[in-house]
């Protein structure tokens, strides 16, 4: 694949001194905040390097929600998508907005009251036991490593290799090195303020893009009729495949025949948006670092707003490159495919790194190759420090839980190292798998393992009943169907234009969004189901750990940081326990601080928020939400 590709890019726009400036400038300052941002706050405590001392503004945070879900996979997969099939993979950026506001006002209050730092360590409190807790860590590292970490280097680095003819290793190990180094030394503040620079960074690059783009087609006005007028030269006698879709300006496509339909869109997406923004380590772990539960929600309504740009920066650009671009961009001849991207299924793909190079002129070529490179070492440095967060507290400190706190910050350290030399092994694998079906493998994979997930942390938050049995079983029976599919889907890939498709109709007639709700809707009835046969939970696995039990018990103290069922919490004896005094109002608990006098104690977030934030947040909730649905219905 690198040769077809190497060859067809082998274009007359030379590399120009000003774009290596640019690019070199972008480096030298991505390195500049991310060591000014590690002498901030104390890195040497678990608090500080886990949880950037939960001293964080809405401002970083809200940028770096942004930034981790906006990878470079997504840049090529969005604007890929848009090329292929029009706007209505929209839907998966608004979605967003709904469960942005579900995590910051029903899913953080609860995670802050219960005191914990990863999401299988909430699971733990929740309903006792180990087995849950190792399972939730194993599979998030696992969907980290195979789904993100893999197919964002992979989408990041063929844009460097498109744009610049480097060599696919070097310029993956390149930004892995770079990455790498701030995310070791400077843990989550580091990356949280280089989050910032680089929403920053796309942002500006984008709306130059998608000017330059405009301008070239002769304005919005006419990207319907040239979109429609995309077809290439070469096709497939006796088929189809290579005109526009009809419906490539609506975002609401038919719920049985359409590419991405209605249901799905609406309720399918909405669990896996639920899965990725409010149980997913990568984003959870900001919203828990800030200073108090204003900044969390002001947090997610910056990242709600940032998240209606993508329509407008990458997948319209997305069906531009098309329409300037039919024979690259919207090949269906096999043979003509290989000759361009080395996929035969097609290239879409290529739209936004084609763009850049045949648009920008040098210097801001320079820019737009910075913005993927901050696309991908944002997503990329979320994802290491999280995961290295998984494996130190819910596995490593559950093998020993007497390791001192230096300790877990050394192997804190040492996983991220391992996550970068594992995603070096995995590109080539990725390299042969061909770039059409890496967007089908991403959606597909999540949306046959994440669902469970979904439905047992939404019944644990929710219903008080749900046990560490029904969960369990629960977790177990969604795995045991979700990988069945996820089976057949490999071994049945989607045939290219003009083949004859030979796999079972219970594969082609549902959907993976449809999936997605009849597996969250099944593992829903076995958890309900389990529980209810089984011994209710215990008191201590229901106060302060559901929404229902926030304010139970009025001034009663109780220790945040406290010893469950679970296993014994050695960082007690590192960290003195704050107690927290639970009073009434708005069903959220409000905690007073009690400081030890001995230690400069870490901070615990507290629940309580002044009322004139309260209001001004929900206020901005209600205009934003009004926004998404005038944008839903216009486009629908």
């Amino acid at each position: 694949m690198s040769n077809s590709t190497t060859n067809f890019y082998a274009l007359p726009q030379s590399f120009s001194i000003s774009d290596i400036i640019v690019i070199a400038t972008y480096f030298l300052l991505n390195l500049a905040v991310g060591i000014w941002s590690s002498c901030r706050v104390s890195r040497n405590t678990l608090s500080g390097y886990f949880l950037a001392g939960r001293d964080m503004a809405w401002w970083p945070i809200g940028a770096s929600l942004f930034a981790s879900s906006e990878g470079s996979g997504l840049f090529i997969g969005l604007a890929g998508t848009g090329a292929a099939g029009g706007i209505a993979v929209t839907g998966f950026e608004w979605n967003a907005t709904y469960v942005l506001l579900a995590l910051a006002w029903v899913f953080v209050p609860v995670y802050i009251s219960s005191g914990i730092v990863t999401m299988p360590e909430y699971l733990g409190r929740r309903f006792g036991g180990e087995r849950i807790r190792t399972y939730l860590a194993v599979l998030s590292l696992l969907l980290s490593v195979f789904t993100k970490i893999s197919t964002d280097l992979y989408s990041g680095a063929l844009f460097v290799q498109v744009c610049l003819g480097w060599n696919l290793y070097l310029s993956t190990v390149l930004m892995l090195v770079v990455t790498a180094l701030y995310t070791i030394a400077g843990g989550l503040a580091a990356v949280i303020y280089t989050d910032t620079l680089q929403t920053f960074i796309m942002i500006v690059g984008a709306i130059i893009l998608t000017i330059t783009a405009f301008n070239k087609i002769g304005g919005y006005s006419n990207l319907e009729q040239v979109y429609r007028m995309a077809v290439p030269s070469k096709i497939i006698p006796n088929s189809t495949c290579h005109l526009p879709r009809q419906d490539a300006m609506h975002l609401f496509r038919d719920a049985v025949t359409g590419d991405l339909p209605w249901p799905g869109m609406t309720l399918g997406l909405t669990i896996l948006a639920t899965w990725y923004w409010c149980t997913d380590q990568v984003i959870v772990q900001r919203s828990l670092s800030a200073k108090n539960m204003s900044h969390v929600k002001g947090a997610s309504l910056l990242a709600a707003y940032l998240k209606m740009l993508p329509f407008i920066f990458i997948i319209l650009p997305g069906m531009i490159s098309r329409a300037l671009y039919p024979d690259s961009v919207g090949c269906v001849d096999p043979e003509e495919c290989v000759r361009v991207c080395g996929a035969e299924v097609g290239c879409s793909n290529i739209a936004f790194p084609k763009l850049v190079i045949e648009l920008m002129p040098s210097g801001l070529r320079g820019l737009m190759i910075a913005v993927m490179m901050a696309a991908l070492m944002s997503s990329l440095t979320s994802i290491f420090n999280s995961s290295s967060t998984l494996f130190t507290m819910d596995i490593w400190k559950k093998h020993r839980p007497r390791a001192s706190e230096r300790e877990l910050l050394l192997v804190g350290r040492i996983v991220t190292v391992i996550l970068v030399v594992v995603s070096v092994v995995w590109i080539p694998i990725l390299q042969s798998a061909n770039s059409g079906q890496l967007y089908v493998y991403i959606q597909s994979v999540t949306s046959y393992l994440a669902p469970p997930v979904t439905a047992v942390f939404t019944l644990a938050v929710f219903w008080k009943r749900t046990n560490e049995q029904g969960a369990f079983w629960g977790l177990m029976v969604g795995l045991v169907v979700g990988v069945c599919r996820m089976v057949l889907e490999f071994a049945f890939p989607p045939p290219r234009c003009g083949v004859v498709d030979s796999a079972p109709a219970v594969l082609r007639s549902v959907h993976y969004l449809h999936f997605a709700i009849l597996l969250c809707g099944l593992t829903a009835i076995v958890v309900t189901v389990v529980s209810l046969l089984t011994p209710p939970p215990s008191h201590e696995q229901v106060r302060n750990l559901t929404w229902w039990t926030l304010t139970e018990e009025p001034q009663r103290e109780i220790p945040l940081q406290k010893v469950s069922s679970v296993s014994h919490r050695s960082s007690q004896d590192s960290e003195p326990a704050h107690q927290g005094t639970c009073g009434r109002g708005a069903r959220l608990c409000i905690s007073a601080l009690q400081r030890s006098g001995e230690t400069p104690a870490p901070r615990v977030p507290s629940v309580r928020e002044s009322l004139f934030w309260s209001r001004f947040c929900c206020i901005n909730a209600l205009l934003l939400v009004s926004m998404n649905i005038f944008l839903y219905a216009y486009f629908a």
